[in-house]
C-alpha cells in the first residue's frame, strides 16, 4: 500500500487550511478602530519597546516604530536595535537634515501613548 508524494501534499495542503492561525498579528490602526486602548511606553519581553493595547478581552503588544524622536529644543533621543535610548544633540540632527522634521515624535508623546500608526510596528498577542 504505497501512497503517492502528491496525494501526501494535498492532503496536507487541505489539512493545514483548516488549522487556525495559533498567533494572529494585527495592526495598531485595526486595533485603535475596533476600540482597544493603547497603554504607556514600556519594553516587551524580548526587550523591545512598544505598547500594551487592550480592549479587556485581549491585549496585543505593539512595537516601536520609531528611529528617534525629539526631547526637546535641544535634545532627541535614538532607539538602538537591542533597545537602549541613545541622547543626540538636536541641532546637529536638524543642521544635517536642513530644519526639524514635522513628522517626528516627540518622547513625552511616545512615553504617554499618544502615537500615530506610522510609529508603530506589528502588534502581536500577548499571552
Amino acid at each position: 500500500m504505497s501512497i503517492s508524494f502528491k496525494r501526501l501534499a494535498a492532503v496536507a495542503v487541505v489539512a493545514l487550511a483548516f488549522v487556525p492561525g495559533i498567533a494572529q498579528a494585527e495592526s495598531y490602526a485595526t486595533l485603535t478602530k475596533q476600540g482597544y486602548a493603547t497603554g504607556k511606553l514600556s519594553r516587551g519581553k524580548s526587550g523591545a519597546w512598544g505598547w500594551v493595547v487592550g480592549n479587556g478581552e485581549k491585549t496585543f503588544f505593539c512595537r516601536l516604530n520609531v528611529a528617534s524622536a525629539y526631547v526637546n529644543k535641544k535634545e532627541m533621543v535614538s532607539f538602538t536595535a537591542t533597545g537602549r535610548m541613545l541622547k543626540i544633540d538636536r541641532a546637529t540632527y536638524d543642521d544635517a537634515l536642513g530644519g526639524p522634521d514635522p513628522n517626528k515624535p516627540y518622547l513625552k508623546d511616545l512615553q504617554a501613548g499618544r502615537v500615530k500608526p506610522a510609529n508603530v510596528g506589528g502588534c502581536s498577542p500577548l499571552r
